[in-house]
């Protein structure tokens, strides 16, 4: 089993140093094209990955899938990880949102935004495997807590729903103001540099705190994020190899939709219903519990619905414009 998890980190570091040491070297704008063809990819290796779960735990690789709080078939581990992946993304989808203002907030210039998003993925991988090593303990010496949890999203939904769009206030943030109180932060943007020097002092560049921003903001996400793949599966190789996909095609995802976010009004209603439905089924989860094939097409309905509804409205509203 630790042959496993080393290979998957290993596998995603790999991915990952190609990304950035190979294949985007040079820093540039992203073009939605370009975009759209990563977000392609990436969607191709986890569905690849989704497969090589159902081999491994139908075939019990490694001792895969015949311990406790392990999926037991093949067709169990891939469901709960598509089911999983695809909530994860989607409830990324309402950080892109909060990245953009952050990105116009500071004014960064769109050649250095991948750069960003690159070194923002590396740190969410780390600090969502903390959240979810703690998560499953918790659950796992805790039968309650999955009721805390199903609340927890339940009221998470809610504040959702009757919330303004967020807004970006960097002088509040606790990551900038620890790194002020040790760094001084230069007032210019220094290329793609996250240090440098000022006055012979060591210093922070306005886009390092762009950076903590977009970290911070994953962690304040993964909040309530993480709880919601709990009520899918309590398989911590799931949880956590399904998260970790879903965040590592946020960074395409974004230049993809960045520029048409307005158009996608009902996104935020469907996240609503998605953390909704989430929470009631992990309250239901020891009594009777939703399958999981109900499950992901409740999901895939809500997402569907919520972005055709937008597609057309947004084309009614320029029919009304043109008149």
């Amino acid at each position: 089993m630790i042959l496993l998890w080393t290979g998957f980190i290993a596998l995603i570091l790999l991915l990952l140093a190609l990304d950035l040491g190979v294949l985007n070297r040079r820093a540039h704008v992203v073009s939605i094209r370009e975009a759209l063809k990563w977000t392609a990819l990436w969607v191709s290796v986890a569905l690849l990955f989704n497969a090589l779960v159902y081999v491994i735990y139908q075939h019990h690789w490694m001792g895969m899938g015949t311990h406790p709080h392990q999926e037991p078939t093949g067709k169990d581990a891939a469901l709960k990880f598509l089911t999983g992946y695809i909530v994860e993304e989607s409830l990324s989808l309402d950080n892109v949102f909060v990245i953009a203002l952050i990105f116009s907030y500071f004014k960064v210039p769109p050649q250095y935004q991948h750069r960003v998003l690159f070194w923002g993925i590396l740190g969410a991988q780390i600090m969502r495997g903390v959240m979810i090593g703690a998560g499953t303990a918790l659950i796992h010496r805790f039968d309650w807590v999955i009721y805390v949890f199903g609340a927890f999203l339940i009221f998470t939904a809610v504040k959702l729903m009757y919330t303004k769009e967020e807004e970006v206030h960097p002088e509040g943030n606790w990551a900038v103001r620890i790194a002020r109180r040790f760094f001084p932060v230069s007032k210019e943007l220094e290329g793609k540099k996250f240090f440098t020097r000022v006055e012979g002092k060591r210093a922070v560049t306005p886009l390092f705190i762009v950076l903590l921003l977009v970290e911070s903001t994953d962690v304040m996400f993964a909040v309530d994020s993480i709880p919601a793949i709990f009520a899918i599966t309590q398989d911590p190789f799931i949880v956590y190899t399904s998260n970790i996909f879903a965040i590592l095609g946020l960074r395409s995802l974004y230049f993809a939709l960045a520029g048409s976010l307005d158009k996608f009004r009902y996104l935020r209603t469907s996240l609503v219903f998605v953390l909704g439905f989430v929470g009631v089924k992990m309250l239901l989860s020891h009594h009777k519990p939703i399958p999981i094939g109900v499950s992901l097409a409740v999901i895939l309905g809500i997402l569907v619905s919520g972005a055709v509804a937008s597609l057309v409205m947004d084309k009614r509203d320029a029919k009304k414009a043109g008149e």
